[in-house]
């Protein structure tokens, strides 16, 4: 507990309040995944949004993007809860759109081999071409929905 205290007092102010900003909605976005049906939190959002409309992002707004997946991936590791692919995706959203950035993310599936074949499920955000949650692996899945905000 100390290390990670002494982490984050070595972090600039610019980089500790999205990290702030992302733990408590990473956490928010946790419950409400949990109590919330999904129908109603992706109600605000277009539903089968196209990504090649929203893809213009000014440089400035790009770089906030990425600084704000940075953030998210950062305080996911420190979560006591689970801060998976999905809570990470909404999060993203949440706080992208309350700065004016436009995005999507996406849900997709695919077959887990390793697991008898059942489905397995992954959810990643995106900035114009740049992925901002949920990288790894994405490519593996097929895409069921995606949802944007502008």
């Amino acid at each position: 507990m100390i290390k990670k205290l002494k982490k984050f007092t070595k972090l600039s102010v610019a980089e500790k309040k999205p990290f702030l900003e992302a733990y408590l909605m990473l956490g928010i976005m946790r419950v409400a995944i949990l109590t919330i049906s999904f129908k109603r939190l992706t109600r605000a959002l277009e539903h089968g949004a196209k990504p090649k409309e929203l893809a213009k992002l000014r440089e400035n707004d790009l770089k906030m993007a990425q600084h704000i997946g940075k953030s998210i991936a950062r305080a996911s590791v420190y979560t006591p809860w689970e801060s998976v692919c999905l809570v990470q995706a909404l999060t993203a959203q949440k706080m992208l759109q309350r700065r004016g950035i436009a995005g999507v993310f996406y849900l997709g599936a695919m077959k887990d081999e390793e697991n008898q074949g059942k489905m397995k499920a992954h959810a990643w955000s995106q900035c114009g071409d740049n992925i901002i949650t949920g990288e790894r692996g994405h490519e593996s899945f097929t895409v069921l929905s995606v949802f944007g905000w502008k």
